[in-house]
């Protein structure tokens, strides 16, 4: 199935999920950045913070998806996008699914955790009673190097 276009607001929300990813990085988590947006309108902004928070749980997409419900004063989003530099494991999967997010663009592909389409396809399994529109590899390059400069600099 052929991915649809991407669009200039794709662009832009992908580039914001990576300035929140870099910003991330300078605190020391993850460099994962999400932005959810409703059209041109910035719904909610997160970073990881499992460092921070000490707390294994705490996603970039998970928080950012959690503060735009709240945001939206709604506990469904299916208007918005979700942006995120790496593709959404299990747990960020599920939320996206049980908050009914309309469409997911992501990065970086995830061969470890990735379940929108690596490893597994949590967000398109046609049990679920929710599917959203998911657009991978926006600017996959330039995620993954994020990523991997991460880590290699923590290896020493």
């Amino acid at each position: 199935m052929p991915s649809p276009p991407l669009s200039a607001a794709d662009t832009e929300g992908m580039r914001a999920a990576l300035a929140l990813a870099r910003h991330a990085a300078s605190r020391g988590e993850v460099p994962v950045g999400a932005v959810v947006a409703r059209g041109a309108v910035l719904l909610a902004e997160a970073h990881n913070e499992t460092v921070a928070r000490r707390n294994p749980t705490a996603h970039a997409e998970l928080l950012a998806v959690e503060r735009a419900l709240v945001a939206a004063q709604s506990d469904r989003l299916l208007d918005a996008t979700l942006y995120v530099t790496l593709e959404p494991c299990a747990q960020c999967a599920g939320a996206i699914i049980l908050a009914k997010v309309g469409r997911v663009v992501f990065g970086a592909w995830d061969d470890k955790a990735g379940m929108a389409g690596s490893v597994a396809d949590l967000l398109r399994h046609p049990k679920l009673n929710h599917r959203p529109e998911v657009l991978g590899g926006v600017c996959h390059e330039e995620c993954g190097a994020l990523l991997r400069e991460f880590f290699e600099a923590r290896r020493g």
